[in-house]
């Protein structure tokens, strides 16, 4: 081995290139920026700033932070359907005027007081909701139109009752309360926010009319092609502004008693600001409520550090103005070339080396030949990729299509067909229990039950989650094949965590331990991972003893066996290795021997590949997908094997008349039925001296009682 492959063999297995795409894969990924701007904010204020974390500092903030989370709340909403509300500031003004007007002046109930207030503020809102959502005005000018006819009717009237509205007619422990009071140490506006925030989010994330806010926002031609009341929905985002403004103007006025012709100037900016900043889209259909909160926070902790600075008023426009201009560039930037940057670290090619491939020459165990050139063809054109197939007491067979469905062929002649069950996703792996139900592994959906009566059921579609690993994979997206012990335990192999069964070759470029051989007991529909970091795990099948399984690793070229039970429980080792081609299914044989099927055949170019992450690494970022360097997976072969590791017969279909692709084989009766994923129909081959007595469903649980 050479200095260069050294180097490569620990380089990549110290270094976890796949951190960085999980990383960027992730949702939550749009708040690292935020996020972080946040806590550049609080150590540099806090380095700069005297008793910056004092209580009363905390709880002056935290006032104003209530007042502000209310108005940002509403200028999120509507930017999530995909408008923009700049009249929430003269809004505010209005409202806080209308509610110290009503409370001092009138002398009205405080509930009485907050009502008027948000319907108000609601009016206002259903002015811009008519003329964008219904009359399809432009939302920028529309609301700008409105910040200026609001702030000048605002400020007619202070200039005219400014002095009525200071000066208090009666007193309220509530209203006083609502602009001073805390409950546990929190300030009362701060508590009535969240509080209003959190039922936001479930509001956006539970509710169909969230759903139909986030809907409009992504695009709303698709909206409306889908039957949702696009117009509506616009307007409601209004109305929901602007009552969550009259909100905020309420709590803004009981606590400070006055209205100038100041209030609520640069409200919309710092309101769009902190949205943005916070990661909600200026485009609509991205964001979150927890986003335009820490938005909120991060625009707070700017302006009240900056008058705590001494600097004059204009400056903290100046730096919002400043700071969204960089959020709108970041949010720019950021939505249209992060698929670009996730494309292109994501696929993390590690290293990789197999001994040279055994030959398949005359006189070695896998040499070619054409035992299965001549074969009974079943469903011809009648079923697409039966990648798994299986056999039932009575004789019929049975496989998965792309489509999502089990297909049932009618035994001794399989001629007549039909749709067995209808799960989705798509069926691979397939085994009959001890009750005679169909177990199948689903890939994107799980682990299924088909019961002898066609009712379908889900048996598990999660494990635990690993606690040190980067990727959620308590999940499963790939569960491939499957087998039951005695106790009932159901073994099954999941290919991959970090790639979709139409990305498979994606998997065998990086050559890492993506899979893993999971357990589902019924006895109490627990599920765990047994083995985890396999290379692309296939096949499994429970031995003869009852004890222990064999499982393939499709990219390692082996066959291992773990014990479940027994004096070695929890051991494994391996029984082949280095073989010819990639090993797929693996099923038991009457003579109590097994077969496996080689899903391809390694090539001396890919091969190499392997041992050159850094060549498979440019290749995949500076060719076209469909021009990268694959897996063979023209050809393949069936072979037989004992637990010992010999490799007793080999079956090739040389031409690829009737297999150009096997991915599995059932040994029944005397027959061998052979499927493959790329394939239109099932063969079906007579093994010369084979036991034609012998049943799959029967050496596992005996005849049917």
């Amino acid at each position: 081995m050479s200095v260069s492959e050294v180097y490569a063999r620990w380089r990549y297995r110290l270094i976890p290139d796949h951190v960085l795409g999980e990383i960027l894969s992730k949702n939550w990924i749009d708040n690292a920026i935020p996020a972080f701007i946040l806590l550049i904010s609080l150590v540099v204020f806090a380095a700069l700033i005297p008793d910056f974390f004092s209580v009363y500092g905390l709880t002056d903030n935290g006032r104003q932070l209530g007042e502000l989370m209310f108005v940002v709340l509403g200028m999120t909403l509507v930017m999530l359907a995909g408008g923009i509300d700049l009249s929430v500031g003269s809004n505010f003004a209005l409202t806080t005027f209308l509610s110290l007007g009503m409370f001092n002046a009138l002398g009205w109930p405080v509930p009485i007081v907050v009502l008027g207030s948000m319907l108000v503020g609601g009016a206002v809102g259903l002015v811009n909701g008519i003329l964008v959502g219904y009359l399809r005005l432009r939302a920028f000018l529309t609301t700008l139109v409105t910040l200026i006819i609001v702030k000048a009717l605002v400020d007619t009237l202070i200039l005219k009752y400014q002095v009525v509205i200071s000066m208090p007619t009666q007193s309220s422990d509530v209203w006083d309360f609502m602009g001073d009071g805390s409950w546990y140490g929190f300030p009362f506006s701060f508590v009535v926010a969240t509080i209003v925030a959190i039922a936001a989010h479930i509001f956006l994330t539970r509710l169909r009319l969230g759903w139909h806010i986030q809907a409009v926002g992504g695009s709303r031609r698709s909206a409306h092609n889908a039957g949702i009341s696009v117009r509506r929905t616009v307007c409601i985002t209004y109305v929901l502004s602007g009552v969550l403004a009259g909100m905020s103007g309420v709590l803004y006025a009981a606590r400070l008693g006055a209205a100038g012709s100041d209030t609520g100037a640069g409200l919309e900016v710092a309101a769009l600001t902190a949205a943005v900043l916070g990661g909600v889209s200026l485009g609509g259909g991205r964001g979150s409520v927890v986003k335009g909160m820490l938005g909120a926070v991060i625009v707070l902790i700017i302006q009240s550090s900056l008058i705590r600075l001494g600097l004059r008023s204009g400056a903290g426009t100046l730096v919002l103005g400043l700071v969204l201009l960089v959020a709108v560039a970041i949010d720019v930037k950021w939505l249209k070339n992060r698929l670009k940057v996730l494309s292109r670290v994501y696929v993390s090619p590690s290293y990789f080396a197999l001994p040279p491939s055994p030959t398949t020459e005359p006189g070695s165990p896998y040499a070619l030949n054409d035992k299965l050139a001549n074969v009974e063809i079943i469903g011809l054109g009648e079923v697409e990729g039966p990648e798994d197939v299986c056999v039932d007491r009575q004789g019929n067979v049975y496989c998965g299509n792309r489509y999502g469905d089990v297909v049932r062929f009618f035994g001794p002649d399989h001629k007549k067909w039909e749709i067995f069950a209808h799960i989705g996703g798509g069926p691979l792996g397939l085994a009959f229990d001890r009750d005679d139900n169909l177990i199948v592994c689903v890939s994107g959906m799980g682990l299924y039950k088909v019961s002898p009566q066609k009712e379908v059921t889900k048996l598990t579609d999660e494990t635990n989650r690993s606690w040190l690993s980067i990727i959620d994979d308590s999940r499963m997206r790939f569960a491939d094949d499957l087998d039951i012990v005695p106790d009932g335990r159901i073994f099954f192999s999941e290919a991959t965590i970090r790639f979709d069964i139409t990305e498979w070759a994606v998997d065998a470029l990086e050559a890492r331990g993506n899979g893993r051989i999971i357990c589902y007991d019924p006895r109490d529909k627990s599920t765990r991972t047994v083995i985890p970091n396999l290379q692309f795990p296939n096949g499994i099948c429970c031995t003869f003893d009852g004890e222990s399984i064999l499982f393939a690793e499709t990219w390692g070229c082996r066959i291992q066996r773990y014990w479940f039970a027994g004096p070695k429980a929890g051991k494994r080792e391996i029984v082949l290795e280095n073989l010819p081609g990639y090993p797929d299914n693996i099923n038991r044989a009457s003579d109590g021997n097994y077969w496996v099927a080689l899903v391809g055949m390694r090539a001396p170019a890919f091969d190499l590949a392997w041992r050159m992450p850094g060549f498979r690494r440019r290749m995949v970022n500076r060719i076209p997908h469909d021009e990268w360097l694959y897996p063979n997976m023209n050809t393949g072969c069936v072979f037989k094997f004992d637990v010992n590791g010999n490799v007793l017969d080999c079956l090739w279909d040389l031409h690829g008349t009737n297999h150009p692709m096997i991915t599995s084989m059932r040994e029944d009766h005397g027959f061998l039925y052979v499927g493959g994923t790329y394939n239109n129909r099932i063969g079906k081959w007579r093994i010369p001296g084979a036991d034609e007595k012998w049943g799959a469903v029967e050496s596992y649980w005996g005849a049917k009682r």
